[in-house]
């Protein structure tokens, strides 16, 4: 999964614990028939390869951090006791992830027929396939230190140019 994936995906998240609907507008929306049990497995299988448990994996103990530091902004005197308390929490809520997974799954297993589910995992499972699980993290971390790079001369190169425009209005910065 990549990393604009991975970011679409925490936005949706972090919007969905803040309440903010995510819900068409239209009125009635389609009712689509709950994929096969065998689509499910599939579509959690193919996440397993693609390792998308990766995009979720901190929700939870990210979810308690931010509680607790809201709390303890409040409760200076209670900090001992509300870092205490989650620990506790990440304890006994980290295994709800689960649940993240098995809705992914149902909603990869809604937007893909079993047949293509299937097709993926032949294509992962294919020498290809491995070798596009092994390397695309590689290609997306130098395609975003390449656009880092880039943006940096970019910028310089755009305040060099605001600086040569003031300096011809006689107005040097």
């Amino acid at each position: 999964m990549n990393k604009f994936s991975k970011a679409l995906l925490l936005a949706g998240i972090g919007l969905a614990l803040s309440g903010v609907s995510l819900q068409a507008q239209s009125p009635k929306a389609p009712v689509t028939p709950a994929p096969s049990a065998s689509a499910v497995a599939a579509a959690t299988e193919l996440m397993n390869l693609r390792k998308t448990y990766t995009v979720y994996q901190n929700l939870i103990p990210n979810v308690i951090q931010r509680a607790m530091q809201g709390l303890v902004q409040n409760n200076l005197n209670y900090q001992k006791d509300l870092e205490e308390i989650s620990v506790k929490l990440a304890t006994e809520l980290g295994p709800r992830r689960e649940e993240i997974g098995k809705a992914m799954a149902q909603i990869y297993a809604s937007k893909f027929s079993e047949d293509e589910l299937k097709g993926l995992l032949a294509f992962y499972k294919s020498p290809l396939g491995q070798k596009f699980l092994e390397t695309e993290p590689k290609a997306i971390q130098a395609s975003f230190d390449y656009i880092n790079e880039w943006g940096a001369a970019f910028s310089n190169e755009v305040a060099n140019r605001f600086r040569a425009e003031m300096k011809a209005r006689g107005k040097p910065i």
